[in-house]
């Protein structure tokens, strides 16, 4: 393992990122064959290389492209510095063998050696959107592009590696960080930690240039909390936003819809809007979950409940930011008034509109949102009888029909539908009314920013 720059190196390139310990591998479920590897590794290791080779060859004249056998003869190759060579042996297994992570460097390695970083690159690129656990391929990606004079690719690559890592449990400590790869690895969390300061704060240095400094302090505190750089934890124990928390915002969890200058415009609309909800319901047997279940996860973690089928569906008209053009034109009414007002766009994140459904029986399970930025508005539109939202410690809010209530989601809540009819309400997210015009530009390039490097999993609101 070394660290020096590519251009300066001349050692190998499997001293650039060491070579994954061989694991043996069988594509046709041949004993023999298999046997021939290990034979094959175990002669390379005792310096035997002729023989090794050899060996590698007539596995691969019995079956083309063993993974095992290919990276053999490629290894080999590389060591006697023809990586030409190499190549010849290793693209032609990837693409028979994608699963192979071992493959995945070797093949990137063989492209430097011949001095096509470009290529390099490229099949690295390709490799990780099959496979974004790779965190070698990851790591690598990063120093190429570091080497390549792209230090914002290099940055990305690098953030991917480490927080991929974390999220794995892996390169926290001695024990769970490859010996071989400490510096690199040290070195690519510190290049990180540098890059992520540097990049979330000047993501919004054209709004410091153009307002002055003093219109974004909050938004600096803000991110500076986010970057773990002060204690951002909110005094309230049942606030706990899973994503970014504003410090300096009203602290109450249940808040006053009409401070929206939209408010009333939006509940003037509601006999316009409840009808089309309604038609739609009863026109479409199906609707989609509202909640997209983790890998890992149940739906039963999210909504439950003693009714015959308990189940939160969702009537869209934005999500994640996506305009659902076709239940737009179904609606044109609820949409033309949504058209209408200051909606919190940021690119993949919002706005988040729909009608919210909740079958009878139905208990949406305790969460919270993913930050106080932005505010949670409900116009109810039909509300059988034992429908509430809970917000944990601060008291049950009973909707009724036609009257808009709005609520912080970064609060612990629940909400409930024990009646034996449908709950109807169109749930909009929107800014949270107390940020200023500037710190929502601000507040929307950082997120925007922040999502690009690493997709923000968004808690569902009720």
């Amino acid at each position: 393992m070394i660290v020096e720059p590519l251009s300066q190196r001349t050692l190998t390139p499997y001293q650039y990122i060491p070579i994954y310990p061989y694991v043996p591998m069988k594509t046709d479920g041949s004993i023999e064959i298999h046997g021939s590897t290990e034979h094959a590794v175990q002669l390379e290791q005792s310096g035997q290389t002729l023989q090794a080779e050899l060996l590698f060859l007539g596995v691969l004249n019995k079956c083309p492209n063993d993974a095992g056998a290919s990276a053999g003869v490629a290894r080999l190759a590389m060591l006697r510095g023809d990586p030409a060579r190499a190549l010849t042996f290793l693209e032609p297994a990837r693409r028979a063998h994608p699963e192979v992570d071992q493959l995945v460097i070797d093949l990137a390695l063989a492209h430097l050696a011949t001095g096509s970083s470009t290529a390099a690159v490229s099949s690295l690129e390709s490799a990780l959107k099959q496979t974004p656990s790779h965190l070698l391929g990851w790591l690598l990606l990063g120093q190429i592009r570091d080497e390549m004079g792209d230090g914002a690719g290099a940055n990305k690559a690098w953030y991917q590696a480490v927080t991929r890592a974390k999220r794995a449990g892996q390169w926290s400590d001695a024990q769970n960080t490859p010996a071989q790869l400490a510096d690199v690895i040290s070195q690519a969390k510190e290049k990180v930690r540098q890059s992520r300061r540097e990049l979330f704060f000047g993501c919004y240095e054209d709004l410091r240039q153009k307002f002055g400094p003093q219109d974004l302090k909050r938004v600096d505190r803000a991110l500076s909390g986010y970057l773990r750089e002060w204690d951002a934890t909110p005094s309230s124990t049942r606030q706990r936003p899973t994503f970014l928390y504003f410090p300096g915002l009203p602290d109450s969890p249940y808040q006053d819809p009409f401070a929206q200058p939209w408010a009333e415009r939006l509940q003037a609309a509601f006999p316009a809007i409840r009808e089309e909800a309604l038609r739609v319901i009863a026109e479409d047997a199906v609707l989609p979950d509202f909640v997209e279940v983790p890998k890992g996860r149940r739906m039963l973690d999210y909504v439950s409940g003693e009714g015959p089928s308990p189940a939160w569906e969702a009537f869209f008209f934005y999500r994640h930011g996506e305009r659902f053009d076709a239940n737009h034109a179904r609606c044109p009414l609820t949409s033309a008034v949504l058209e209408s007002i200051d909606l919190c766009h940021i690119n993949g994140q919002a706005p988040e509109i729909l009608y919210s459904i909740l079958r009878p029986g139905s208990r949406i399970m305790p969460h919270y949102g993913v930050s106080n930025v932005r505010l949670v508005m409900h116009l109810p539109l039909q509300v059988p009888r034992d429908c509430a939202l809970n917000v944990l410690d601060a008291g049950e809010h009973h909707w009724q029909e036609g009257r808009l209530m709005m609520f912080d989601d970064t609060y612990l809540h629940e909400a409930w539908n024990r009646s034996t009819s449908t709950r109807v309400i169109l749930l909009m997210d929107c800014w949270n009314p107390h940020l200023s015009a500037i710190e929502r530009l601000a507040v929307r390039q950082l997120i925007e920013t922040i999502s690009a490097l690493n997709p923000i999993v968004r808690a569902p609101t009720n």
